[in-house]
């Protein structure tokens, strides 16, 4: 059976109390090492009960964290996946991997908003723009083209861009309209007018 709740919240507590700064010891690699061989047994229970040893036993052995993370949100519990990665970013708050797994582990509780500033802050600390993509889906589920568009728009001006990019750039302005903040500007406002008449070329 799953590790409930309660058992994860005293783990919160134990690990939020600990005083150790320490690299990760040989002793919590061990454990993580053992909760690897029991996932690939499917002995998930077991598994947890060796990541949360690790983290217990050292509280920044980040392989722990995301293990045991990974581990609870595989198994459908994305509450306490969430739980393991507020704990792991309390500890260690320059952390992006933790950030990453609590996107996804937000995004699956249904805590879309939450989700996607967890997302933007992982891209924005790591520069990693392979996730645009997941954001912008993400935008796209919850129906905000405007934030969609945006980040297309980051995106055809970076290195990475290409065709499909500028397609969907034209797309999104013609379905955002007169809610696009470039396309159509303030009248009194002469940087949003310029940035319009760009946008307009690039259409």
């Amino acid at each position: 059976m799953p590790l409930r709740r309660p058992a994860l919240c005293a783990l919160a507590l134990t690990v939020v109390t600990l005083g150790r700064t320490a690299a990760a010891s040989p002793s919590s690699a061990e454990l993580v090492r053992q909760a690897q061989v029991h996932e690939t047994r499917h002995e998930e229970d077991l598994a947890a009960r060796r990541y949360t040893e690790a983290i217990v036993l050292d509280a920044t052995d980040r392989p722990a964290y995301l293990g045991l993370g990974a581990l609870r949100l595989r198994t459908g519990d994305a509450r306490e996946a969430e739980l393991v990665y507020d704990v792991a970013l309390a500890r260690l708050p320059d952390f992006p991997e933790a950030l990453l797994g609590r996107a996804e582990a937000r995004w699956t509780a249904g805590e879309h908003l939450d989700a996607e500033q967890d997302l933007e802050a992982y891209a924005a600390t790591t520069g990693d723009e392979r996730v645009y993509g997941q954001l912008a889906s993400w935008y796209a589920t919850d129906g905000r083209y405007p934030a969609e568009l945006a980040l297309y728009r980051r995106l055809l001006a970076s290195d990475h861009a290409d065709a499909k990019t500028a397609a969907l750039v034209r797309a999104l302005a013609i379905l955002v309209g007169p809610a696009d903040p470039v396309t159509q500007p303030s009248s009194k406002d002469a940087t949003r007018r310029s940035l319009a008449r760009i946008a307009r070329r690039l259409r």
